[in-house]
């Protein structure tokens, strides 16, 4: 079971590499101090306990790490769309931070200007980038829903008797014992990429092979010839060429 749960999250955390440093990174050290936090609220000002599988966790060490996640997450986002290190695709695995990765940035990590609502009577406007509202979701996600794979893994180490996955961390129990919570927040991080992130781009290739595929001779004809006459409508060839081209089509069938 631990193999199974340490191949799928692998997977996608893999997937997340390739997209960019940023997309493994980020998640990870969310995960990490969500769970640093938790423990140091926890142990200040937490009174009630949150599930019995995991009898040390508390509410307020739950909630107060979720605020300080969000604080942590907004900090380090700033940080990291920086480097172009971070927020480039991993193209070749031999790259490192001193060769360096060249790229046009995604989208998300270019500020942009955003004005306060009407009703407040404020008129400035101030700029920041569209991760910086997508951490949120990650931050929020990382403290609310991520644990619950600590939880499962507790479930399931009681079920089959057992204190810890492995013993190659002495205190500590195996590897996987440590990287519990990162079972859902790497599927999380691919899914979340893939849905509301990523920049699809398609070639002229692309285009055309997939609107003549399927279609007869006679169909791809009638394409050429209705984009012929588009290009003549709009004012990018002249009447002449799309004359001289069907009076060829013609001869030719």
């Amino acid at each position: 079971m631990a193999l199974y749960l340490i191949v799928v999250q692998a997977h996608f955390v893999m997937n997340n590499i390739f997209e960019g440093m940023i997309w493994f990174f980020l998640p990870a050290s969310l995960v990490i101090t969500n769970d640093i936090f938790a423990y140091i609220c926890g142990i200040t000002f937490g009174r009630t306990q949150l599930i019995k599988l995991s009898p040390k966790k508390t509410v307020e060490g739950f909630v107060g790490a979720w605020i300080l996640t969000i604080v942590f997450g907004f900090a380090m986002t700033n940080f990291l769309m920086r480097y172009k290190y971070f927020i480039c695709p991993v193209n070749d695995l031999g790259a490192n931070i001193l060769t360096g990765l060249s790229c046009t940035p995604n989208p998300v990590f270019i500020p942009q200007p955003y004005h306060l609502p009407h009703f407040l009577n404020n008129t400035q406007t101030f700029h920041i980038a569209p991760m910086q509202f997508h951490i949120l979701v990650f931050a929020t996600f990382a403290s609310l829903i991520a644990p619950f794979g600590g939880f499962f893994a507790s479930g399931l180490k009681r079920t089959f008797k057992v204190k810890d996955f492995g013993e190659s961390i002495p205190g500590h129990g195996g590897i996987t014992d440590r990287m519990d919570c990162q079972f859902i927040m790497g599927f999380f991080a691919f899914m979340y990429y893939q849905s509301f992130i990523a920049v699809y781009k398609a070639s002229v290739g692309d285009v055309i092979e997939t609107a003549m595929m399927g279609l007869t001779g006679d169909e791809q004809v009638e394409v050429v010839r209705g984009l012929a006459k588009h290009l003549v409508n709009s004012g990018v060839l002249k009447e002449k060429v799309l004359a001289c081209l069907v009076g060829e089509i013609g001869r030719r069938r």
